[in-house]
Order: structure tokens, then sequence, then C-alpha cells
């Protein structure tokens, strides 16, 4: 006989537990006991960042644990991760409340992330926890690492791009947060380069200033929304505005051991490299043998970083010998080694001084003269 559900009156008491309705193989109660540790300190770490006077704030760790949800799910939009946590059992179980304990508003995590977790950089704290935990197990070796990025699209409009020349920053734009933090980036890097110029001037070094670095080039457009983010089309092959996320990881099983954020440029992404190499050993004392990489890795000046840390490169070399513009390429040059020189197809000689350049290549060089009247 067909059977039928019949229920006319809700009941008045249940017997409900969280804890039963949570399967043993489920993915959030296997991850709870490394998060539990990774977050063993959390309330310790941010204490400073919190007033003893004022009212109880919002549990950090119900904030963190929440977040990890969504990153475990998919779960970009905030509102929605609020939305996900009030209707879904064992998200709430691993957040560590029970049936009717109330969810955050969603606004609450943007201003503790710009606020209180970046003051205390939080993240990476709990980043770290996770890396030692991993290494405690053994699933970090340390011999070979390898880099990548990805990009993330920016909260930006592609279609509001403006060239940096002709933005004139209104005192509204001025008061908001990413380009407050965009134009107070511009005045450190200036006085960088008037102290770095000034001391090249005065030969403070010693025995002359060492050559600078290449600058980036300075961007085409950029958002007048967030100025940080960079005008890239690496995602998707869709142009838009957007930011790198380069990660460092261990080969051995895979684990991320480090990763910084940068505007979505090759020459930015190259440049955090080394920064996430020397914070990974000065961190963790790992360093790596060896390092695998795409050719955008396969510059001059990051080949010969790479050989002065005695890291070997696993990385093709970016080959930007060949001209498009008319002129003669690498290869349409002949090298005498006996004499160390270069000849051009037009038979002029090409010398050198023997120093090594800040790209970490050895320039040879022909007269202006010959060059200037060469077709």
């Amino acid at each position: 006989m067909m059977g039928r559900q019949r229920r006319d009156q809700s009941r008045l008491f249940y017997e409900f537990r969280l804890e039963d309705r949570i399967p043993e193989s489920h993915l959030l109660r296997r991850m709870n006991v490394f998060v539990t540790v990774a977050l063993a300190d959390l309330r310790k770490e941010l204490k400073p960042h919190y007033s003893d006077i004022s009212r109880p704030s919002i549990d950090p760790e119900l904030m963190i644990r929440m977040l990890i949800v969504g990153y475990c799910y998919g779960i970009r939009s905030e509102r929605k991760l609020c939305q996900e946590v009030e209707l879904h059992l064992a998200y709430r179980w691993f957040c560590k409340m029970d049936i009717e304990d109330k969810v955050p508003h969603h606004s609450t995590f943007s201003e503790n992330r710009l606020g209180r977790f970046r003051a205390s950089d939080l993240l990476r704290h709990i980043f770290e926890r996770v890396v030692w935990a991993a290494m405690a197990m053994g699933l970090v070796k340390g011999d070979g690492f390898a880099v990548d990025a990805s990009v993330m699209e920016a909260n930006a409009s592609r279609y509001h791009g403006v060239p940096p020349g002709e933005l004139d920053w209104t005192d509204a734009q001025k008061q908001k947060r990413a380009v407050a933090e965009y134009l107070d980036a511009l005045d450190t890097e200036a006085e960088r380069q008037a102290q770095a110029e000034s001391d090249s001037d005065s030969g403070a070094d010693g025995g002359g200033a060492e050559r600078q670095p290449p600058q980036r080039k300075a961007p085409k457009v950029i958002s007048p929304s967030d100025p940080a983010s960079a005008w890239t089309a690496k995602a998707n092959k869709r142009v838009q505005f957007g930011y790198g996320l380069n990660y460092l990881i261990d080969v051995e099983h895979a684990v991320i051991v480090d990763v910084e954020a940068t505007p979505a440029r090759t020459f930015d992404e190259v440049a955090a490299t080394p920064v996430m190499i020397d914070r990974t050993e000065r961190t963790f004392a790992l360093k790596p043998k060896r390092l695998i990489a795409d050719t955008a890795y396969g510059t001059g000046r990051f080949l010969g970083w790479l050989a002065k840390k005695t890291i070997t490169p696993h990385i093709p070399v970016w080959d930007m010998s060949k001209r498009k513009d008319g002129a003669f390429s690498r290869f349409d040059f002949s090298f005498d080694k006996r004499r160390n020189h270069y000849t051009c197809p037009a038979g002029k000689t090409l010398t050198t001084t023997g120093r090594v350049a800040a790209d970490n290549g050895i320039r040879y060089r022909a007269a202006v003269s010959h060059c200037r009247v060469c077709h």
C-alpha cells in the first residue's frame, strides 16, 4: 500500500543534536582537526587590535571558519556565504554554531579584513601555521619548488580605463581606500627614487652607486576605482583589470608554501618570486635546490638571481632575440670567440667592456657612427 506523509501539527519539543547529523567521512569533519590546530592562538594574535571597554565583537574564529567554508566550496560572495551557513547544517557545525545561533552580517567580513585582519597580518599567520602542520606530517620536502601565477578579476569595470596622464582625482575619489593607498604608494616610490638618485650623485656607497634595476613600463590605462589592479588579457583571453595570485609550491605533494598578490603583470609576478623564496627560507628554513617555472620567468635578470642563490632553474629561457621591426636579429651576428667580439651583417665589429649589466648580461656594442648610417 502506498504510504502518505501525515502531519497536521508541529511537535512542541524536538530531540536534535547537530553533532549526530554530520557524517564521519564529511570533508569538514576531516578538516576540523587541522583547522583547530591552525586557529589555536588566533585570539592571542588579535587581542592587541581589540578594545577592552567596547561591547563584545563577532568571534574572529567564527569568521575565519566561515571564510574557509567559502574557499572549500567555491562561495566567493560573502553575502551568499552567510545565506549558505544559515541553511547548511554541516557548515554550522564546522563554524561551531548551534542550530539557533545567529549568522554574522556579511559586512562584518570586509570591515575586519581591511581592519584587524590586515593590521595584524592574521591571514598570513594562519597560512604559516598550516604550512608548519604540513611540514610536521612530512608533506613538504623542500628540495624542489614550482612557481606560477593565476589571475583574479578585480572589482573594476573593464570599460572605464583611463590613461594615467588624463586622470584627475577628485577629493571624493582620494578618500576611497583603494585610491588613497595607490597614491601613497606612488609618493613612497617617488621618494625612494629621489633618494637613490641623490645617493648616486653623491657617491654615498663609496665606490659609485650600483645600477638601479629597470623600472616597469607605465600602464597604458588604470582603473579609477581600483588603480592598483592591472589591465590584462591573461584570464580567458578577455581584457580586464585584475590581480596576479603568485604561488610557490613544494613539488613533493603540491603543498603551497608561500603566496603573494601583485598586479596582473608579468614584470610584477616575476619580481614576486624572489620575495616568496626569501620569505620561505626565513620563515621555514626551506631553500630549494631547483625551481620549476614557465617561459615568463626565463629572463636574464631572474635566472641570474637564481644562480647567485645556487638554485638550479628548470625554466625555458625567454628568447627575445628575433626582431620584428626590420633591425638585425641576434642570430644575424657572428661571434669570434678568440677575439671576443661580434660582427654584424654589415661587417661592423661589436666589442665589450666585459662588465655585467643589470639584467645579468654582457653588452656588445658597435660604434654609434656606424649604426646611425646603417639602413
